[in-house]
């Protein structure tokens, strides 16, 4: 009975997606997502509110039966990437694009939310479904969701991303530390401008950003212990004016990706020595600015079993395994430091391994994946939502 709900669910997930994947909206400006989310759920009974986080939407649902409240969460912002999809759902917003899965991850929930609508007769203890805005954009929606209350009576939460780095018919994730810390930092470098001809007269910032691009590069591979995990990656390095001009300033900015608070701290120090002494060697004076994003994502031990097990059940023709750390960041970690959840992934693309990674131009998914993820959701809330829900 459920999976024939889901199944007839499935065009309008389809349907759903794609009017949002051609109306995307960046963080905290989701505003015609977000009512389109609020309409939807109002006019199938469920009890909503809102404006929560600033542009989020939280709806409840209570079934007849006795159990648990159970939250599950959406991300529903796009990003300032233009489409380059020839497809008829492409991006009808300049500039903007949904490149990372949250069309689907709405869409899929709307399909969960409605199951329940239909089902509340049956359905043990509460449904929190949160749409939640801006996980695109630092320091996160889900800050300002939980302020607002979002997860008021909930005792677990569950989210799950669409990935498409993985193909379609997986579902991975791992207890413990599975999603890393996204920190950015940015330096701004600035030099002594002059003649492309007479260098001698001048302290060349491009100069100095080449080198500490490369620089930067020996503080993983020659400070972080072998054993753990660290990434440094520099994204963007802007210099220059003219063929024949010396550079007067630089800015060079990237990310820091760790899991630990020690290796955060170790790569944080350690980054500004590194800038400091290859700009006093150029004869350069810097600015140096470290943001620091999201906590790792920490899947609650049992939460995460029981998320493998259920998937292994209600789910026995996907591979469901143990995943790897895995280096992307994820907001979905505030929630779980205030109640115990699972984060997962299920594979949203092609078999050859050939679709463009998430963030591109020209990512999409494979929509079947939207229907596997709506059936996690629903047996591993109705699992957790049980009075004697322990495994």
């Amino acid at each position: 009975m459920k999976e024939v709900s889901l199944q007839t669910l499935y065009p309008d997930m389809v349907a759903w997606r794609r009017h949002l994947h051609r109306y995307p909206e960046l963080s905290f400006k989701e505003y015609e997502t977000s009512r389109m989310i609020a309409d939807l759920l109002e006019s199938w009974g469920l009890e909503v509110k809102r404006g929560v986080g600033g542009t989020g939407v939280v709806a409840r649902l209570t079934g007849s039966l006795p159990g648990r409240c159970i939250a599950l969460r959406a991300d529903i912002d796009a990003l300032p990437i233009a489409d380059e999809k020839t497809c008829e759902y492409a991006s009808t917003v300049p500039g903007v694009m949904h490149a990372c899965g949250h069309d689907a991850h709405t869409a899929e929930m709307l399909a969960v939310a409605r199951y329940y609508s239909l089902r509340k007769e049956e359905t043990a203890g509460t449904r929190l479904f949160l749409f939640q805005p801006g996980e695109e954009t630092l320091p996160g929606g889900a800050v300002g969701m939980i302020a607002d209350g979002a997860l008021e009576g909930a005792e677990a939460i569950y989210g799950i991303h669409l990935w498409s780095l993985l193909p379609y018919g997986t579902v991975t994730t791992r207890p413990g530390p599975f999603m890393a810390c996204p920190d950015e930092f940015e330096v701004e470098i600035a030099g002594r401008g002059g003649h492309a001809g007479l260098p001698h007269e001048s302290a060349d910032a491009l100069v100095t950003g080449a080198a500490l691009v490369t620089a930067l590069q020996s503080i993983v591979s020659r400070s972080v212990n072998p054993l753990e995990s660290a990434v440094v990656s520099v994204g963007q390095l802007h210099a220059g004016t003219a063929n024949n001009v010396i550079a007067e300033r630089c800015r060079l900015s990237g990310t820091v990706r760790t899991f630990t608070p020690e290796i955060r701290s170790l790569v944080r120090r350690r980054l500004e020595e590194v800038v400091r002494h290859v700009c006093e060697m150029h004869g350069t004076e810097y600015r140096f600015h470290y943001i620091e994003g999201y906590p790792p994502v920490v899947n609650d031990e049992a939460e995460a079993a029981r998320v493998l097990a259920v998937s292994a059940e209600a789910l026995p023709e996907v591979r469901t395994t143990v995943s790897e750390r895995i280096m992307a960041g994820e907001d979905f970690s505030y929630y779980l430091k205030e109640i115990p959840g699972c984060f997962v992934f299920v594979g949203a693309g092609r078999e050859d391994g050939a679709s463009a990674p998430h963030h591109h131009p020209r990512f999409d998914i494979d929509e079947r994946a939207m229907l596997l993820a709506a059936r996690l959701l629903v047996a591993v809330a109705d699992d957790s939502a049980r009075p004697d829900s322990g495994r």
